[in-house]
């Protein structure tokens, strides 16, 4: 849940007041205290980048608990609009699905573009009158988005996740002309793993399959007929995980599995893997919604590098999607306790959740050059502080308009998820 200036460029995954960038305000209830310090590492990312156009996708906007919470997300909002450190982005569209009492529409997604005063001729693509629109001033949308032609957006059927009751998972994508350079961005939640001793049955899970299906969805959607075809930029919460049953059998070589069976039906409902030798000390404990791992520093060492190759569910994609090189730790799932901003909980196995993918059309459209040392960052944002549930992802880059046109102008622009 890119971003960029000169046009530089940055997106990101984040999450908004729950944010996802994440999971939720917290079980201690202190929204606005998360809110102040999600808002200061996302400016201190936006002060570090200085992009000149910037896109923040957000998923689960509200928390867990919506209903309860709509009023801090309009807080966030007005806080993000007219923050001194936002003082120069002059134009700014905000799409927020807040209209959770629609069962069969709510995404609970909020996307926000912000553009630079130094930035000129910036157009937005009107999906209804197939044109693009000059984009001026300050504009909120909220409830029904269904009626927008500013964006598109779809909640994936719900027989797709058919175990989750009312699942809020979907999309929401727009189009931009910057320099004359077109392309999507597009806001995307998919589908959690409902349960850890299901995801270890097998490799890869059932889960991992439920989320091909989704992504595979939108990619067609975005490049269907209907539209001229543009690069485009995917980011936010993808869930994606590890390979549950690899990870263990890595993690747990020289460990026995204990087998723990309810009473009345005999379903298992514990797992516990033991040291053969050193007492019996238990290494593993998974259930349902807890994975205990005896050595937490293991996702954490060297940012989790050595779990990368366990990070499969994009290699279904390779010809479709581009991720630049991983070099943060997993952004899932981490305490939502305000004292242990650095620490993950015992839920669920660490993973790479929150991503900021491309096309391989729009990865040409990111600028190399050999006279700055860092042109493109991606990173997570607010490593040693509480974020909610997950660390947002942000990509920076220099777009380079025109694509392959000559004595183009460089733009910076920065994404966040």
């Amino acid at each position: 849940m890119p971003w960029a200036q000169r046009p530089q460029v940055a997106l990101g995954p984040a999450a908004g007041p729950e944010p996802e960038v994440s999971g939720a305000w917290g079980p201690s209830g202190e929204p606005e205290h998360l809110q102040e310090t999600w808002l200061r590492e996302l400016y201190q990312v936006v002060h570090t980048h200085k992009p000149h156009f910037m896109a923040l996708h957000c998923q689960e906007f509200g928390g867990k608990n919506y209903e309860a919470s709509m009023s801090h997300v309009d807080k966030f909002v007005k806080e993000l609009l007219s923050s001194d450190a936002m003082k120069e982005y002059n134009r700014a569209r905000v799409y927020l699905d807040e209209n959770f009492k629609s069962q069969e529409h709510f995404t609970a997604l909020g996307s926000f573009y912000f553009l630079h005063e130094s930035l000129k001729n910036i157009y937005q693509f009107d999906f209804k009158a197939k044109k693009y629109r000059k984009v001026t001033g300050k504009e909120i949308y909220s409830d029904t988005l269904e009626s927008t032609p500013m964006l598109e957006k779809e909640k994936f059927p719900q027989d797709y996740f058919p175990e989750c009751k009312w699942s809020r998972k979907g999309f929401v994508r727009t189009r931009w002309c910057v320099a004359d350079c077109a392309f999507d961005l597009v806001n995307i939640h998919l589908f959690h793993d409902a349960s850890n001793l299901v995801a270890w049955e097998t490799s890869p899970s059932v889960y991992s399959g439920i989320r091909h299906k989704a992504l595979g969805y939108v990619l067609d959607r975005i490049i269907d007929q209907r539209f001229e075809k543009v690069s485009y930029f995917v980011f936010g919460d993808f869930n994606f995980r590890l390979d549950s049953k690899s990870v263990v059998e890595t993690l747990c070589t020289q460990a026995t599995m204990q087998t723990v069976r309810a009473a009345d039906t005999n379903e298992v409902v514990k797992l516990i893997f033991r040291e053969s030798d050193n007492d019996r000390k238990v290494m593993l404990q998974l259930e349902k919604k807890l994975f205990h791992y005896f050595n937490q520093e293991v996702f954490r060492d060297n940012n989790g590098t050595a779990l990368l190759e366990f990070d499969k569910e994009l290699s279904v994609f390779k010809d479709r999607l581009y991720e630049l090189d991983i070099s943060f730790p997993p952004s899932y799932p981490y305490s939502e306790d305000s004292g242990q901003g650095a620490q993950y909980m015992d839920t669920r196995c660490p993973a790479w959740c929150d991503r900021v993918l491309m096309s391989p059309s729009a990865r040409e459209l990111i600028l190399k050059s050999e006279s700055e040392e860092k042109v493109v960052t991606y990173d997570h944002i607010g490593p040693n502080v509480c974020m909610g549930d997950h660390k947002p992802v942000f990509l920076a880059f220099r777009l380079a308009p025109g694509a392959g046109k000559p004595h183009a102008h460089a733009h910076k622009c920065c994404v966040v998820q």
